[in-house]
């Protein structure tokens, strides 16, 4: 048993090297990384902002940021099931099957290669943040924090998005589920105050893990937002919310994506 983890743990880290050398010979990556904050953070703190009313007031910038923290984490997801789909149809996952290499090393070695690739996206939208405005007000150890929340919920959205590329047909099916994420990060608090919904659209915002992660690093960050007295659950303690359903999506969706791979081997 000690063996075959090590052997797993080993493999998985080769896989993980190997990813992040191809990532070099791939600078529209790079670039994408760099362009896609600075989008964000134009598109929503200078045109949504001005029509938006801070809840106990505050910078519609520094309320806006912890969402968007949260939104480049979620769109990890359909990202990596993207890439795993895309190696899966062609035929990279056949040759890492040819190697002798243990067949479990090849979704930890995905889902892996995607935490300094996470980082990476939150240092520059923090910087992009910092340019406009924002602050981290708690300190750097809560600062440091947010940024490690954010970093757990990725690595287990990571392994929900690796199930999906090993159940989709090929690349083209998984780059037309993208848009689908855009629903799942607006019906939220990361851009409105959730008050002003309607009571049904209100519970559903109020229980997205996106809501949960943006309500934390608002806490840890000490940017305005604070939840009102009536907030759901979630909500009122985001910090137990959004690590229990980074710990829920790992234990659903880890057993899930290793039984994908077997049976598409």
């Amino acid at each position: 048993m000690g063996t075959s983890l090590r052997w797993t743990i080993t493999d998985g880290l080769t896989l993980v090297e190997r990813e992040l050398r191809q990532m070099r010979h791939e600078p529209g990556e790079l670039v994408a990384s760099l362009i896609f904050p600075a989008l964000m953070v134009l598109m929503f703190g200078y045109i949504m902002g001005s029509a938006i009313k801070v809840p106990g007031g505050g910078g519609y910038r520094e309320y806006l940021m912890p969402g968007l923290f949260a939104m480049i984490t979620f769109s990890s997801m359909m990202a990596m099931t993207l890439k795993v789909a895309t190696d899966a149809s062609r035929g990279v996952m056949d040759r890492l099957r040819s190697l002798p290499m243990s067949r479990l090393a090849v979704p930890f070695g995905q889902t892996g290669a995607d935490v300094p690739s996470g980082l990476l996206n939150l240092s520059i939208m923090a910087g992009m943040g910092l340019l406009v405005g924002w602050r981290p007000h708690e300190g750097p150890l809560r600062a440091l924090a947010a940024f490690a929340l954010l970093v757990l919920l990725r690595y287990a959205l990571s392994w929900v998005g690796c199930y999906l590329g090993f159940r989709v047909k090929n690349e083209q099916v998984a780059d037309q589920m993208v848009p689908l994420l855009f629903p799942i990060t607006m019906l939220s608090n990361a851009f409105v105050p959730t008050e002003g919904m309607p009571a049904v659209l209100r519970v559903i915002a109020d229980w997205n893990p996106v809501s949960a992660a943006t309500a934390a690093c608002r806490d840890l960050f000490g940017n305005p937002g604070a939840p009102t007295a009536d907030a759901a659950w979630p909500v009122a303690h985001p910090i137990l919310a959004t690590i229990g359903w980074s710990v829920l999506l790992m234990a659903i969706f880890m057993p899930l994506s290793l039984r994908a791979y077997q049976r598409r081997s």
